[in-house]
């Protein structure tokens, strides 16, 4: 396949628009929707064409990646009235999903589209929308080996760090597990941020002294600044992570397991939307724990 052939993109929000500057950056013609015509309009401006309808994007695009909100929304991207399955008429399609999304549904899904020849290829990327403009998102890969390399070309743009994790539904597995101990890590920088400040710590000299200690996380060069300077501006939303969550926490008492930290941090994130913050960084959760005070 060229590296010039035209990627459709559905989905414009954050991690699309991500995607869409690395695509383009590494010479893709992109083809992208999504419901929000200002978001269309912002991708326009990036270089990217935008159109209408899903349909338009599955017509003229053989590889095409849905960055939705959700399993269910992927669905409707492939199977809805006027979606992909639609539009393509029995035509051979590859749908890259970089959702965070139900491993069953997904692959029931996947399941459901191949004998109508649409591939679905699992692509969730580990890293916020920041990391994946700056090539630094890890792309946790299920699905087809075939589909697989012959997406190389659009993988090593979006992902250029990437493993395969076998069938489709393991990629969704592995970023739930993923995204479990991040959020875990995030809560625990928040509260000691807080601990630091009400012991009268400034807290950004304690962030480098955190950096350089044992506690040390990746998160802390991530978002400690998002954290010290009350920069909410999202690179990845609450209502995102409690998302997910909610599908951690549902998976893991399927299977007979109580995650006793993460249900905590869930409490935390419901917080914040309560104080209307879904839609402010991840970080944000720093609120909800200075709220919780004696």
């Amino acid at each position: 396949m060229s590296e010039k052939e035209n990627v459709g993109l559905v989905g414009l929000g954050l991690v699309g628009t991500a995607l869409a500057k690395r695509l383009l950056g590494a010479g893709f013609k992109v083809t992208g929707f999504d419901i929000d015509a200002a978001r269309r309009e912002a991708f326009a401006a990036l270089g990217g064409s935008a159109v209408a309808t899903v349909g338009e994007v599955a017509r003229v695009c053989p590889r095409i990646i849905s960055a939705v909100f959700n399993t269910e929304q992927l669905a409707d991207v492939i199977e809805a009235e006027g979606g992909v399955l639609d539009a393509v008429a029995g035509a051979s399609r590859i749908v890259l999903n970089v959702t965070t999304s139900d491993p069953d549904k997904v692959a029931a899904l996947s399941g459901r589209i191949a004998p109508k020849g649409v591939t679905l290829l699992e692509v969730p990327i580990s890293g916020t929308s920041e990391q994946i403009v700056q090539g630094d998102g890890v792309g946790l890969i299920g699905g087809e080996r075939a589909a697989f390399e012959a997406c190389g070309d659009i993988l090593d743009a979006i992902c250029p760090k990437r493993y395969f994790t076998g069938a489709v539904g393991n990629g969704a597995k592995t970023k739930l597990a993923v995204n479990l101990i991040l959020g875990l890590n995030r809560a625990a920088l928040a509260e000691g941020l807080v601990f630091a400040e009400r012991l009268g710590l400034d807290p950004r000299a304690f962030l480098e002294v955190a950096r350089g200690s044992a506690a040390y996380s990746q998160i802390m060069d991530v978002k400690g600044e998002k954290y010290v300077n009350r920069d909410y501006h999202p690179h990845g939303k609450i209502v995102q992570h409690l998302k997910d969550v909610h599908m951690m926490v549902d998976y893991a008492h399927r299977a007979g397991q109580s995650l006793p930290l993460m249900e905590v941090v869930q409490t935390l994130l419901e917080g914040n939307v309560e104080h209307g913050e879904g839609d402010f960084d991840n970080c944000a959760v720093i609120e909800e724990v200075r709220r919780r005070t004696r």
